[in-house]
């Protein structure tokens, strides 16, 4: 092979790594949530960083939104229109966040605008979230989805917080 070919492997090469470092972002991994609540069929698709030794309740303070994941926004996207604490959410993909209101006291936020640069116009419901401090601690955040009863319940574990909100179908 020519030294002309190697050096148009080795560029190829580079241009190679650098696109899918991009692609990648941080190096979180990508996490999915699924469930059937009802006649709706739900999913919440999120970046899941890791802790890395910080302190959860330090990155966050009274009064903040978070995006909730990592490298993109948390979606959540449903085939049905979806009723969270009496308001109706219209079917298809929305953006979901988490606001911080006071110490222990958490809402989620369903939004049809951009995490990162929310705009209270764009909130189409908010219901309070139950807090819990457990002992085990989850590096990874992790969303579960869940149906109980034609109820859903969106969990978010990360550190020793878990917080959780409920949902169901529109009628």
């Amino acid at each position: 092979m020519g030294r002309r070919a190697i050096l148009i492997l080795a560029g190829l090469a580079g241009a190679l790594t650098l696109t899918l470092g991009s692609a990648l972002g941080h190096g979180n991994e990508a996490g999915r949530a699924e469930a059937t609540i009802g006649n709706a069929r739900v999913t919440i698709t999120y970046g899941r960083p890791t802790l890395k030794g910080r302190d959860l309740n330090k990155l966050i303070q009274p009064g903040q939104m978070w995006r909730l994941g990592a490298d993109m926004p948390t979606t959540i996207e449903s085939d049905a229109d979806l009723d969270f604490g009496g308001t109706r959410v219209p079917k298809g993909k929305h953006v979901l966040l988490a606001h911080f209101t006071a110490s222990g006291q958490w809402s989620l936020i369903v939004s049809s605008g951009p995490a990162s640069h929310y705009q209270p116009t764009a909130k189409l419901a908010e219901v309070p979230m139950q807090v819990e401090q457990q002992t085990n601690s989850v590096e990874e955040l992790t969303i579960k989805l869940e149906s109980d009863a034609g109820n859903g319940t969106i969990e978010i574990a990360w550190g020793t917080s878990r917080l959780s909100a409920s949902f169901k179908p529109a009628s």
